[in-house]
């Protein structure tokens, strides 16, 4: 049985090749479960909310929770059948690390791209 609502709305970098990637993935495994929104599609965002949009990932929960980062990438993943394999990223011992290497990555990408 599909859901009636989906499960969040995740903004995505749509210029991004690696980004692309797994926003098909993820269109394929969850569509019906998650609202995938490619930034570069939102005209009324400011200059400043674009910068942030783009710097990590954010997923609007459908209760309206803000998940950015790691923690937008494991829930939108745990939309899917392979959700389980992602589980360890959040596991407090692991978490720190993983958040660490993801916000150099992500500043990294973001500088390489738009600075």
């Amino acid at each position: 049985m599909k859901p009636s609502c989906p499960a969040g709305t995740l903004y995505y970098d749509g210029d991004c090749p690696l980004c692309s990637v797994e926003i098909r993935h993820l269109n394929r495994l969850a569509a019906d479960r998650l609202n995938l929104v490619n930034i570069h599609s939102l005209s009324s965002l400011s200059a400043r909310d674009r910068q942030s949009m783009l710097s990590q990932l954010h997923l609007q929960t459908d209760d309206g929770r803000l998940l950015l980062g790691l923690d937008a990438t494991v829930y939108a993943w745990r939309q899917t059948r392979f959700g389980w394999l992602l589980a360890w990223l959040r596991w407090p011992v692991i978490k720190p690390i993983v958040d660490a290497v993801y916000r150099t990555w992500a500043t990294k990408r973001y500088q390489k791209r738009y600075s």
